[in-house]
């Protein structure tokens, strides 16, 4: 039975030819090896659009080594082999793990990239044919013991492959030219012929908009393939001109696959602490180390310093200078995280990818073709489920990069995807109302659209309609998420913290909706009170309610909100804050690293500010001092600090001492276990 081609599973990384090392098995296992091998290739289908021929070619010859190797298992008595005849099987089971590999990429791989590699595949088939015939020709049969039949078919195997030459379907050569006169066309902003474009991906397999978005998949994961940036630059090209013939020749989709190569949302996955930005508590994109040795995302750390503060936000250390070093090694890796769970990744404020590929003259022409036709469809579009196709194209593509986002905000998107945040859109068409917030969610995440969200009329507004009356928990955990990338920019948070419609919608989606609608809304939370007047009405609208509602559900978000907001809201927080001490006296003793240094750190803001009632509280915790022990021992090196701050603090309550003054004992070094605590001044 014939073995379809995705038995395979895709692979990131080919091995090189270099890497094949032959068995170290026993005479007969060896050839019983060999057997099995050729059958598994001998079993596959032909490749279906290029390189038939070659392929079909393979397979008959592989269906022929099949019967040599059966020969000599027939009779495994007498079959005791000489070293030279054992090399001769062990370079020919190298040779066919190599035939076996090339097909598999053959069959796995992107159609386009195919395509333009259609050259040096064909050498590649017939390169793998003469080492098969150098073989064939120093095959010892009559050591082997073959019978007539058989030698006389190794005479003709080693025929056909002497005689094989390097072999290009005219077929195959022409739809190559075709694809590289189209991508030379569309350098010179030349819009290309449909009927040509949809003549080249029909004859490649690519049918409908469903099997162009698997070619766009295939087109990426090849990048990861390549080591020159030549390669990477043309499937970065070729990936804009599939982008353009899926919406054009074949329409909108509204559906995303439901197998395992759909893209991952930040949503659907727990993000590892160390990637994380203390700040923000988002996934970097630009890991930068300050002057402290503390690791920060590069956005945030510099709205950190442009915003007045010369501290580092993690230790409170002053800054000696103020210079960002990139912190390469950390972004590498969280590149390959990202790689791994299928999530876009670029560097913020820049066009360049993970992978280092600046999008190349034809990609970029292709996208705006690609946006110019959207829009225009989107504009004149007279039903609401072709608007909605419309729309999610938009949406994927504003997820991609930066170039896409600026294409599209270009193109005067902005206020035509304003029309579909509605209720009444909402109320008849969630689906659409989804997808028209998650575009200018992503729209957003380019620094120049959060300009041109916030002045464009009614965008701002639809945006706090949806969250606050959004049609889904999607819907509204996206509009929490708009609300968040906007604030990024300091005199946008102010505005934002500003509306009472903003707060009370936040709060609103943190009390009630499903985890990863409440994660996002308390990534906005955390934002807009790094501005100390937005604190206050955070404090007004019940925030430190909220958080201690959802403490543990979401520990780090809610505890990293609470040091925010007890730092900078005043009594009035601190009085609140009361009913969420024993709260963090539990993070303290079972929270992450993360989750315990934003405890400590709160609860020392709370006391200090609390006074003797507040420390009566937090004692009455049983085991509080041993827990504050635990956290000085293994804690991180803030949380070590504030953990021997609190534990001070708790002494001088004990002695019925001012609990704020300053002794001697707070500017020594305290040695606890084996980790050293500076105790601060």
């Amino acid at each position: 039975m014939a073995v379809s081609p995705q038995v395979f599973p895709p692979r990131k990384r080919r091995p090189s030819a270099g890497s094949f090392l032959s068995p170290k098995l026993t005479d007969l296992n060896l050839v019983q090896s060999l057997l099995s091998l050729s059958q598994e290739i001998s079993s596959l289908k032909p490749l279906q659009f290029l390189l038939k021929r070659n392929s079909l070619s393979t397979i008959n010859k592989a269906k022929l080594l099949a019967i040599l190797f059966e020969e000599p298992l027939r009779n495994p008595v007498s079959n005791f082999f000489s070293p030279s005849t054992i090399l001769c099987f062990e370079e020919m089971y190298i040779v066919l793990q190599r035939i076996k590999t090339l097909m598999e990429d053959c069959s796995n791989g992107s159609m386009m990239w195919l395509l333009l590699q259609i050259k040096p595949l064909a050498n590649s088939f017939h390169e793998l044919t003469l080492e098969l015939s150098t073989l064939l020709d120093i095959f010892p049969v009559k050591e082997v013991d073959l019978s007539r039949d058989v030698e006389e078919l190794v005479v003709l195997l080693r025929k056909q492959c002497t005689q094989s030459k390097p072999l290009i379907d005219p077929r195959d050569d022409f739809l190559m030219r075709e694809v590289i006169a189209m991508l030379d066309q569309i350098k010179k902003e030349i819009v290309p012929d449909h009927s040509r474009l949809k003549q080249i991906v029909e004859n490649l397999g690519l049918r409908d908009n469903s099997s162009c978005r698997e070619e766009i998949e295939s087109l990426q994961e090849e990048i990861q393939n390549q080591m020159d940036e030549k390669s990477k630059a043309d499937i970065v090209s070729v990936i804009g001109l599939v982008r353009y013939a899926k919406c054009v020749l074949y329409g909108s989709s509204t559906t995303q696959k439901s197998d395992h190569r759909r893209r991952k949302s930040m949503s659907d996955i727990s993000i590892p602490a160390d990637f994380r930005c203390p700040i923000s508590l988002e996934l970097m994109r630009d890991p930068v180390v300050v002057a402290s040795g503390q690791t920060y995302d590069r956005e945030s750390i510099n709205q950190w310093i442009e915003s007045g503060h010369n501290t580092c936000p993690k230790t409170g250390q002053t800054l000696a200078h103020i210079s960002l070093i990139p912190n390469r090694a950390l972004r590498n890796l969280i590149a390959m995280w990202c790689r791994e769970q299928r999530i876009p990744f670029e560097t913020a404020g820049s066009n360049e990818k993970v992978n280092g590929v600046k999008a190349t003259k034809a990609a970029l022409e292709a996208t705006k073709m690609t946006v110019s036709f959207l829009v225009n469809k989107l504009s004149v579009s007279q039903s609401m489920e072709a608007a909605n196709g419309v729309i999610y194209e938009l949406r994927a593509l504003a997820k991609t990069d930066s170039d896409s986002r600026a294409c599209i905000a270009e193109a005067g998107a902005i206020p035509i995807l304003v029309r579909y945040l509605g209720s009444a859109v909402g109320s008849d068409h969630p689906c659409l109302q989804v997808n028209a917030v998650t575009t200018i969610l992503n729209l957003s995440i380019l620094e120049a659209n959060k300009t041109r969200i916030m002045e464009t009329d009614g965008a701002l507004n639809g945006v706090i309609e949806v969250l606050r009356s959004g049609a889904s928990w999607e819907a509204k955990g996206n509009a929490a998420a708009t609300i968040f990338s906007l604030s990024g920019v300091h005199a946008y948070r102010k505005r934002l913290g500003r509306k009472t419609r903003v707060i009370k919608g936040l709060m609103d989606l943190a009390k009630d909706g499903p985890t990863s609608s409440k994660r996002d809304a308390l990534v906005a939370i955390l934002n807009l009170a790094g501005d100390r007047e937005t604190v206050g009405r955070l404090v007004e609208g019940g925030v430190i309610e909220v958080v201690s509602g959802v403490i543990n559900e979401l520990p780090e978000e809610a505890v990293t909100i609470l040091e925010a907001v007890v730092k900078r809201g005043g009594l009035q927080a601190i009085a609140a804050a009361y009913s969420a001490i024993r709260k963090l006296g539990v993070i303290l003793r079972e929270g992450s690293d993360t989750a315990r240094e934003s405890a400590a750190a709160a609860l020392v803001t709370i006391c200090r500010k609390g006074g003797s009632e507040v420390v009566a509280e937090l004692v009455a915790i049983p085991g509080i001092e041993r827990i504050i022990w635990e956290v000085m021992g293994t804690g991180t090196v803030r949380a070590r600090r504030k953990a021997a701050t609190l534990l001070r603090i708790l002494r001088r309550w004990a002695a019925g001492l001012d609990i704020n003054a300053v002794d001697s004992s707070s500017m020594m070094t305290t040695t606890v276990s084996t980790s050293r605590i500076v105790l601060p001044a």
